[in-house]
């Protein structure tokens, strides 16, 4: 580093013509510090950013056709449960990974205030009293003697942001500060998807556990049924054990479900910020759950919608600013400071004529020779920006594809549902049938039971399908972005 420090100190006790000379004289050398300053940033390099080229498409494959308009603000209204959207609320005000990006975003701020305080001037008070004795031996006269001194005076200091690096170091860092908004919107809506998901999925818990309990009823019907054959001399022992060991199988499910139950209301209760002591959850079946028509909007305005993408793109445009930065790092810089104050040997004269004073300086560095630093700090953000660009593009990319397998995985379990509820009437009619017969006696054991194991297990599979189902609904959500804001000006033309 090379620095050159132009000052001037006046006293006022020189005549008042020389203090106007000495600060015309300081003002011309400071303009010839600027002067020179271009050529000495001649190590300066290239401001250009690189491209975006993202691939937008004009509408989603597994879309049938673009909406105008994509889900609404309280998209989790739609699915028609009063619990679902207390539970939805709930989480939005007490959820802690929320509170907790909130607090990351009175950080950022914090730091782009820091940050933005280079571009204001530093201006200090400061206030001193002194006295000395000094001792008779040292004195050539023999006679000890004491002193004292007062000042008081004020130090502004300020460096000229004449190349643009502090504005773009505080740029980067309101770009952070935006960044951590998105980062809090995204906390929020994993956060919702999560309470939606683990309540749908207690629904679906509840509804094995009826099915399961139903089923074990049957059961245990058909075995009361065998054992009177049994008792006739009209079936054998190995049917009733048979029927024994399918009543105990079903039995044997149900702590299952109710694990899966008491779990998830645990974890809801984490999500809404309570202790599961201190929370209780009602439930009920996933049969009165609506699933609502998903609009998935155009995929264009997915750019916008989507948190993290927003938070991705303001990371690019703060790595952009610490781009600028680092190239501005590379020219001089110019800093002015100044001090102004009253100094006197008697505290009763400290403010009187006279014993004021005033001290300018104008300073300049210029780096030459830094061992490669500066280069390496340049190199070091320029890599940082191709990082974000490239997370920045990975991010829009995985968002065109999390649409397109939430709409893939909402269509075809929508239509495995309807087939596997079709597959629960036939086989209910079946086992209806066949346990009938068997009180007639005109019907083996081995077709009852392959008919009850038959019906159990696909009224099992369609609560799992269906709730693969609400699932997808969730996940859509999750991919569009939430809900999204109407749109300003009616639809596009």
């Amino acid at each position: 580093m090379r620095n050159m420090d132009l000052s001037d100190e006046i006293d006022t006790g020189r005549p008042g013509s020389g203090r106007a000379g000495r600060a015309v004289a300081l003002a011309r050398t400071f303009a010839g510090a600027l002067a020179l300053a271009p050529l000495l940033g001649g190590c300066f390099v290239d401001t250009e950013k690189p491209e975006l080229a993202l691939d937008i498409p004009h509408q989603y494959k597994e879309g049938r056709g673009a909406a105008e308009i994509g889900p609404a603000l309280d998209w989790w209204r739609g699915f028609k449960s009063g619990e679902l959207t207390v539970l939805m609320e709930e989480a939005q005000t007490s959820n802690l990974d929320i509170a907790a990006a909130v607090a990351r975003i009175l950080q950022a701020d914090a730091q782009a205030r820091i940050s933005g305080s280079a571009l204001l001037p530093n201006l200090s008070g400061n206030g001193q009293a002194t006295r000395t004795r000094t001792s008779a031996a040292s004195s050539s006269a023999g006679i000890a003697s004491e002193r004292s001194s007062y000042s008081t005076y004020l130090t502004a200091s300020y460096e000229l942001d004449f190349w643009g690096k502090n504005k773009a170091t505080l740029l980067a860092a309101q770009e952070n500060a935006v960044a951590t908004r998105f980062n809090r919107d995204t906390v929020a809506l994993t956060a919702m998807a999560n309470v939606g998901s683990n309540y749908f999925q207690l629904l679906a818990a509840q509804d094995r556990l009826r099915i399961a309990k139903n089923n074990l009823a049957a059961a245990t019907r058909i075995l009361g049924l065998i054992k009177e054959r049994f008792a006739a001399g009209t079936a054998n022992s190995l049917d009733v054990s048979q029927q024994e060991s399918l009543a105990a199988t079903v039995r044997a499910n149900l702590p299952a479900y109710e694990i899966t139950i008491r779990q998830n209301a645990a974890t809801l209760a984490v999500l809404v910020g309570r202790t599961p002591e201190h929370f209780a959850v009602k439930g009920g079946s996933l049969d009165t759950v609506a699933v609502p028509r998903i609009p998935p909007g155009l995929p264009s305005d997915l750019i916008n919608q989507r948190p993290d993408i927003r938070a991705a793109e303001a990371s690019l445009v703060s790595a952009n600013h610490s781009v600028e930065a680092a190239r501005a790092s590379f020219f001089p810089s110019i800093g002015l400071t100044a001090q102004n104050g009253v100094q006197s040997a008697a505290l009763a004269s400290l403010f009187g004529p006279g014993a004021w004073f005033y001290t300018a300086t104008a300073s300049i560095t210029q780096p030459i020779f830094d061992g490669g630093n500066l280069q390496g700090q340049l190199e070091q953000t320029q890599g940082r920006q191709l990082e974000l660009l490239q997370t920045y593009r990975q991010s829009v990319i995985n968002g065109f594809a999390d649409v397109e397998r939430a709409l893939i995985a909402l269509r075809q379990q929508t239509e495995r549902e309807r087939l596997q509820a079709q597959a629960v009437r036939a086989a209910r009619e079946a086992f209806d049938i066949s346990e009938s017969r068997l009180r007639e006696g005109i019907v083996d054991y081995v077709t009852v039971l392959n008919t009850q194991q038959t019906l159990f297990t696909a009224q099992d599979t369609l609560v799992q399908v269906r709730l693969a189902r609400m699932l997808a609904a969730v996940s859509l959500y999750q991919a569009l972005g939430g809900g999204w804001p109407p749109r300003i000006g009616g639809n596009r033309a």
